[in-house]
């Protein structure tokens, strides 16, 4: 026996390590409920001799005695049955100079109450003190007598000695040790109970299958994103989280998608393929009923052989953020700037007229400023009625005047509020990237005009925007709208395509017309319903 070494057993191991934890937890609670429930008891008692103070305090017999209205042994009478039923130590009725009606020793009747914290009562407060009385120390609930006229004519106390919320709470610390003690037996016994069913399920596994579970759970926390499918190499679903849960629910697939076939429960799936391969599949777009997804899919290998895959996929809400800052964020960002930058240089030409003391010229100048700001801002505001978007529209004009651009809003544009807020979001994406496209397009070009115009008619609005730019060849038309394509560099050529996926989403329609050497024009019809058609 010499050298050998002494050890547990898995069993041992884990019926103590359960008992513990068991016991540990127990041990916590009692302490961190010990003195809660200490406290909520004296404050049941203290909210139950309140209870029996108000309704002595209202009762009719105790009214009318201390009126004069009937004898003032009635009230001991009245009060010694109170007090023999909810079993408080002392119910006192006092008249207003704190002489002693009732009390449970008849001989303290006719003398003042004593305890010295009475005075507040009959200043006409409630309230519960602690003080020492006749009997002792006590919890006392003081309410105050009023007679049918509003007038005060006494107050009541009711008394419960600490001995007895002592006792009680000692009760209720019974109650929890008998309930740890309890825990304690139910712990030992299922730590055992567990530790049996673990051996036991341990003993039924072959080792590939413990391998091709630490495998599954590798290869899920190296590509999770979001919802989780798992499958075997039978391609029957092992595994699914609840956001995959979610997501297949809101697509419309129901149903407990544990032991069914991947290909014929989530459309599109491919991990059919991934079986067959083994060559993984990272960030694809996959449609599942109409919600675009964002895909992951990997093989699971155990010494070489494909046992599984798995598949890791979240809403395309990447996409959304990548709109708003393409458009959103950053189109508000570069009107601030470009409004900056040209009241900056009107700043300066007004400190050079200060310092040049030339104050008519000034005057005039300034005047001149306001006036054109009035018009630019009054004749889009007129036009464009979402405060958001005819903001987002004189920042492109400031943008336009900075690069010495004509940037016009036709004359019989109008955009009335939508009753949907989201749509202006997308607006922003739609006409920013147009916009943005367009002076480009124009970069390069002697006539430097953009025209956009917004013609809403019958819940549909038309939107164009047109330049004098250098036009797109007719082979590349078709291609414009494809992501990351673009003339200039790869994966650059995101605005058109943003611009597509916000048109479709919001099941409208574009088109485009374009001439070399002449210009393009951009053609947006959308579903549009304004706040003032929603109201009729």
């Amino acid at each position: 026996m010499e050298g050998r070494k002494t050890y547990f057993s898995l069993r041992s191991k884990i019926t103590v390590l359960v008992f513990c934890v068991v016991a540990l937890a127990l041990l916590v609670t009692y302490v961190l409920i010990s003195k809660q429930i200490a406290e909520n008891t004296q404050k049941n008692l203290a909210q139950k001799a309140t209870d029996i103070s108000r309704v002595v305090a209202n009762s009719t017999v105790v009214i009318e005695a201390l009126n004069g209205q009937r004898s003032e042994s009635e009230i001991q009478l009245f009060t010694e049955k109170i007090r023999n039923v909810t079993h408080v130590e002392y119910i006192v009725v006092m008249d207003v100079n704190g002489i002693r009606k009732s009390h449970s020793d008849v001989t303290k009747i006719g003398h003042h109450f004593v305890g010295g914290d009475e005075d507040d009562v009959f200043n006409g407060k409630e309230y519960v003190s602690y003080a020492e009385g006749t009997l002792g120390q006590s919890l006392r609930s003081f309410t105050p007598i009023y007679s049918p006229e509003g007038k005060q004519i006494g107050a009541v106390a009711v008394g419960i000695l600490l001995d007895s919320i002592k006792q009680a709470v000692d009760i209720s610390r019974t109650t929890i040790y008998l309930a740890v003690g309890l825990g304690f037996l139910v712990g030992a016994v299922g730590a055992i109970v567990l530790a049996r069913n673990i051996k036991k399920t341990l003993f039924g596994l072959e080792p590939f299958a413990i391998a091709k579970l630490l495998e599954e759970r590798s290869a899920m926390l190296q590509a999770v994103r979001e919802g989780i499918i798992a499958v075997d190499k039978k391609a029957q679903i092992t595994l699914v989280n609840g956001e995959a849960r979610r997501l297949l629910n809101q697509a419309g697939i129901k149903g407990n998608p544990l032991g069914q076939n991947v290909e014929l429960y989530v459309p599109n799936s491919r991990l059919h393929n991934i079986l067959v391969t083994g060559i993984a599949e990272v960030d694809q777009e996959q449609d599942m009923n109409g919600i675009t997804l964002l895909t992951n899919r990997v093989p699971v290998s155990v010494s070489g052989e494909i046992v599984g895959a798995i598949a890791t996929f979240r809403d395309k809400t990447e996409m959304q953020q990548l709109a708003e800052e393409l458009t959103g964020v950053r189109s508000y960002a570069e009107a601030l700037r470009a409004k900056t930058h040209e009241f900056m240089n009107k700043l300066h030409v007004i400190l050079g007229l200060v310092r040049l003391e030339s104050y008519d010229q000034l005057a005039n100048y300034v005047s001149q400023i306001a006036q054109q700001y009035q018009d630019e801002v009054g004749y889009v505001i007129r036009r464009i009625k979402n405060p958001i978007f005819a903001g987002f529209l004189l920042g492109k004009l400031s943008r336009a005047r900075e690069a010495g651009t004509d940037l016009v809003i036709s004359e019989d544009s109008f955009l009335p509020d939508s009753v949907e807020s989201e749509i202006v979001h997308a607006l922003v994406t739609i006409v920013g990237n147009l916009i943005d496209n367009a002076f480009e397009a124009i970069a390069g070009s002697s006539l430097k005009r953009i025209d956009v115009s917004f013609v809403y008619n019958n819940e549909v609005l038309f939107i164009e925007v047109s330049d004098t730019g250098i036009g797109i060849p007719v082979e590349e038309i078709s291609r414009i709208f494809l992501k990351g394509y673009s003339t200039k560099a790869d994966n650059r050529g995101w605005g058109l395509f943003l611009v597509q996926q916000n048109v479709e989403k919001l099941k409208g329609r574009i088109s485009v017309v374009s001439e070399v050497g002449v210009g393009t024009k951009f053609m947006v019809t959308l579903p549009y319903l304004s706040k003032g058609e929603a109201n009729d």
